[in-house]
């Protein structure tokens, strides 16, 4: 019968470690990362439910043995109850990133099973033949070690990617070596993009511009860290050498996660687009991102090419080292006072069609018109930094020009669309920044029929700025929208007090505790001629 007992608790244990998976993936298997994750809310850690029936269980025990009733029968029943409703898994809220059963995923979870159950059965066998026990005090044993290691579960998972570390280490030396060997049979030029924000935009502009000219190939969506560029390179260009161009997004939460990349693939030609404080909480600071960020500098030979975003202090800062010898500086919030600056943009229009502006290549003195349906002022910035690049590379900026007339918005950036509802919808769910969300909001006042809604969870990993960011967007929100929507009721809570600052209407502004009640609210509530923005969205880390 005891038997009975531990197979409910592994059980439990198991389905714990299962869903607590996802988060240590979604954290990049860092164990530092997952464990500032795991204690930031006590819920996630500390299991109530399971406390309170094993707590009930042993009072039930105690008072069943005073009263002689006791068999080893009872004790199952009131044991396995306790189990099984202290381990019944609660039903999850919402699901945004789903956990996939990658290999490596498979081996930490056979690693973690098996430490639960060594723990488990070893405590029992133990304590079996160290203590004479009776059936009332085996089944207590058993719910006491089965409470300990299902509240232990969470650091099961850090402990087992500890015990699995030299295989992973050899694993992923084997993949880079790989990699490596395939890239330099292919022998593409590679151009590397970093930036706290716009990277991933510049990134598909580019491509789209020298995919007129050139066979390019792209890191897709976000693989922008050393495994995911080493996956694009084992898939993408092991069978096919002729890509001329290979554009690398590279990401950062520490530092020398760039440098990792750069020493893989090797870029002459690198982009910086921005330094904010976007991952400010793992950073620590700005000035920190930025000496993560200019790893892509440091990296480039003395031949190769600086594009930089001149109109960001920091970039700004980056581009004044002097290094490399070729550097291509951008600007167009300061056009007007930066001449010596090589591609500038003046004389922009922005409307709800997209935004109008002249490219001034100083260098050359050519000029070129520019129109492109993209929305938000600050793709302005990610078009100059691909521009500087395809220029670089000998394409003429009127045939620029004619690439970027076609450019489409990167997914779930500013885009727009049409619903057969006849509402308008601007999608800008990913990873939304400070920088972005605002101009987001500057894109929403353009559509003056109808109501104008914002759709938010507001802004994250900001760190120490980030109920000062938050604030700030409730603000300007107050000022631009008809009607706000906010995810989340502790989470906004600075939004709504920047909200409430400049007399919004509060009938007006609706907060819902999930995603999915804001999504119920969304499907019933705007009306044809509406415009609806949303704006953020949340990794399930946040939730």
């Amino acid at each position: 019968m005891v038997q009975v007992l531990i197979f409910i608790w592994l059980a439990g244990i198991w389905l714990r470690i299962w869903r607590l998976a996802r988060f240590f993936q979604i954290e990049g298997y860092d164990n530092a990362r997952y464990l500032r994750w795991l204690i930031d809310k006590p819920q996630r850690y500390l299991m109530w439910r399971a406390l309170v029936f094993t707590g009930a269980a042993a009072l039930l025990t105690i008072a069943l043995g005073l009263s002689g009733q006791d068999t080893e029968s009872v004790y199952l029943l009131i044991w396995g109850a306790a189990a099984v409703l202290a381990v019944w898994p609660e039903p999850f809220k919402e699901v945004k990133q789903k956990f996939k059963l990658t290999q490596r995923a498979t081996r930490l979870l056979v690693t973690a099973l098996a430490v639960a159950v060594i723990v488990l059965v070893g405590a029992e066998i133990a304590f079996d033949n160290l203590v004479d026990m009776t059936a009332r005090t085996n089944f207590a044993v058993i719910t006491g070690v089965g409470l300990v290691v299902y509240h232990l579960c969470p650091l099961i998972l850090p402990l087992a990617n500890v015990i699995m570390y030299p295989v992973e280490a050899s694993f992923r030396y084997m993949f880079r070596a790989r990699a490596r060997r395939i890239l330099q049979r292919a022998n593409p030029t590679v151009i590397g993009i970093t930036g706290s924000y716009g990277k991933t935009s510049t990134k598909e502009y580019l491509a789209h511009i020298l995919g007129g000219r050139y066979r390019v190939l792209a890191t897709p969506k976000s693989y922008n860290t050393l495994m995911g560029v080493c996956i694009v390179i084992n898939n993408q260009l092991k069978d096919d050498y002729g890509y001329d161009y290979f554009i690398v997004e590279m990401g950062a939460y520490v530092e020398g996660e760039i440098r990792g990349i750069c020493h893989l693939v090797q870029p002459g030609i690198s982009i910086v687009t921005a330094v904010g404080p976007q991952h400010l909480e793992r950073f620590g600071s700005v000035e920190t991102i930025a000496k993560a960020k200019y790893e892509i500098i440091e990296a480039l030979p003395q031949d190769g090419v600086g594009v930089f975003n001149w109109d960001n202090h920091y970039v700004r800062s980056m581009y004044e080292r002097g290094y490399p010898d070729t550097r291509l500086a951008v600007s167009w919030q300061n056009a007007d006072h930066a001449v010596q600056l090589r591609f500038l943009a003046r004389d922009i229009r922005e409307s709800v069609d997209g935004i109008t502006f002249d490219v001034i290549d100083t260098f050359l003195e050519e000029e070129a018109h520019f129109n492109t349906p993209l929305l938000g002022q600050h793709n302005i910035t990610n078009i100059l930094l691909a521009t500087a690049v395809a220029r670089h590379l000998g394409i003429p900026l009127t045939e620029i020009a004619m690439r970027v007339a076609s450019l489409e918005p990167a997914e779930h950036r500013l885009h727009r669309k049409k619903l057969s509802s006849g509402i308008t919808l601007i999608d800008d769910a990913y990873s939304a920044n400070p920088v972005g969300a605002h101009n987001a909001l500057d894109v929403l006042a353009y559509h003056t029929s109808g109501r104008r809604i914002l759709i938010t969870p507001g802004l994250v990993e900001l760190g120490q700025l980030q109920e000062q960011e938050n604030k700030k967007l409730g603000h300007h929100a107050a000022q631009v929208c008809t009607d706000i929507v906010l995810v989340g009721i502790e989470q906004t809570q600075p939004i709504q007090r920047g909200i409430r600052a400049v007399g919004f209407d509060e009938a007006r502004l609706f907060i819902f505790d999930t995603r999915d009640e804001a999504i119920a609210w969304f499907q019933h509530e705007p009306q044809s001629g509406d415009t609806v923005l949303f704006l953020n969205d949340l990794p399930d880390t946040y939730l």
